[in-house]
């Protein structure tokens, strides 16, 4: 686990916006991005306050001479993913460099060498900021599992493994789009009526997901397993990540091997990449299980995990339809939950990926399933709001859903927050639905 201490949690930028309580960028987070510079061309970028700071140009102008050379090298790329693969100890070095750049105690020089590297949040063309080579799924929130089992299976709504075995599948890597990119209709096969024959349209039951996604940095080797203790040094940060989901095209193909076309066709992830460093604050003991519950075997079992394994952060979903955009009304949050709440941790669900030898890379994106919390508004889809479908959810503006409909966008949104810290948001996770083709 990454440590902090109170002079690190206590300092302040020159850049006055991210003194701001209600910024959620401020000096402790710099997160990562990957930006569309004047020029057209991508580079990695850190967020602070209502500024994009350009990683490629403070390289240029010799602000990170003495740190590693593959460091430097990776702020040149288009991409994070050479960042990522430079290791936790480089991390922590270019971390330090940039909070002494943007502190309040930079001398004028130095204040003015960075200013010109800065850009203005809005005038930044944010880009897909990993090409991940992997991508997994997990479905880690007992809360969600129970819920959705509860729909098809009254009697019983958790399978005999889900207590034992972190469930996931490997997801497509090729649709991960960036936050923004409109998400299209898909269509596919969906359950025939009454014995016929199954018909193929566009999906009727268009759901999301609530999700985060933890992006690997260093990887390991293949044949070698990354136990649940050496598992925070091998993840680079967390990013928002929607999991669009068509229900009933996922109904009638998941069985007998699980999703396949009801999920391939998009999964939006946010841009930004919040370093572990800055959400160390924030975590927390795992979420208590029932003393019926058996306790994780012995590869998943690490005892400052279970006290620190966790993160206290909280996790939003918004909807904004065509009425209420055409009418210039606030989107309607239909539930909020928080990441704490997870069955598994983030390190147990990388012990039990690699358990096998499996191998991986810097870049791969590992999303934690739908996070939904005990009660039902902290329920992370549709699905489980409206139980199937069967319960239509009421906006405020008088419309009802229960599913999303052509126009609809979706807007996830994430923060920390802990008295005494500055608040630690992880931005938002847009997309909005086009009509099938």
């Amino acid at each position: 686990m990454d440590g902090f201490s109170a002079a690190e949690w206590s300092r302040n930028s020159w850049v006055e916006s991210a003194n701001d309580p209600a910024c959620g960028f401020p000096l402790q987070s710099l997160p990562y991005c990957i930006f569309a510079g004047e020029d057209g061309r991508a580079r990695p970028g850190v967020c602070i306050g209502a500024c994009v700071l350009d990683l490629r140009w403070c390289k240029g102008a010799g602000l990170f001479e003495g740190l590693p050379a593959e460091i430097q090298a990776a702020c040149e790329t288009r991409t994070l993913n050479a960042l990522m693969a430079c290791g936790a100890a480089n991390h922590a070095a270019l971390r330090s460099r940039l909070m002494d750049l943007l502190d309040t105690g930079a001398d004028e020089a130095t204040r003015d060498v960075v200013s010109a590297a800065l850009t203005p949040r809005e005038d930044a063309t944010l880009l897909k900021p990993v090409e991940s080579a992997n991508y997994t799924d997990f479905y880690a929130s007992i809360h969600h599992a129970t819920r959705v089992g509860r729909l098809f299976r009254p009697e019983q709504p958790l399978l005999p493994n889900y207590k034992f075995v972190p469930i996931g599948y490997h997801g497509r890597p090729s649709s991960l789009v960036v936050s923004g990119t409109q998400v299209r209709r898909p269509h596919g096969q969906t359950k025939p009526v009454a014995g016929g024959i199954p018909s193929f349209g566009p999906t009727r039951f268009l759901d999301y997901e609530v999700e985060v996604g933890l992006y690997i940095g260093t990887g390991n080797p293949l044949g070698k397993p990354i136990t649940v203790r050496q598992a925070g040094d091998h993840v680079f940060g967390l990013s928002l990540l929607n999991d669009w989901s068509a229900r009933d095209i996922q109904s009638w193909e998941y069985q007998p091997l699980g999703p396949f076309l009801a999920k391939s066709f998009a999964t939006s992830v946010s841009p930004w990449v919040v370093p572990m460093a800055a959400l160390a604050p924030f975590r927390a003991p795992i979420a208590q299980r029932p003393a019926e519950d058996p306790d994780p075997l012995d590869y998943l079992f690490d005892a400052t995990d279970q006290y620190t394994g966790a993160i206290d952060l909280t996790l939003e979903a918004w909807l904004l339809t065509s009425a209420m955009r055409a009418a210039a009304q606030a989107p309607h949050r239909l539930s909020h939950a928080n990441l704490r709440d997870l069955y598994w941790t983030p390190a147990q669900l990388i012990a039990h990926h690699t358990s096998n030898g499996c191998n991986l890379l810097p870049g791969d994106l590992l999303a934690t399933g739908t996070v939904s919390g005990r009660e039902d508004d902290a329920a992370g889809c549709l699905l489980e709001l409206t139980a199937g479908g069967a319960k239509p959810i009421l906006l405020s503006n008088g419309e009802s859903r229960t599913a999303l409909e052509d126009g609809d966008e979706v807007i996830l949104r994430g923060f920390c927050r802990r008295e005494g810290f500055p608040e630690i948001s992880l931005g938002e996770c847009r997309g909005v639905v086009l009509p099938a083709l």
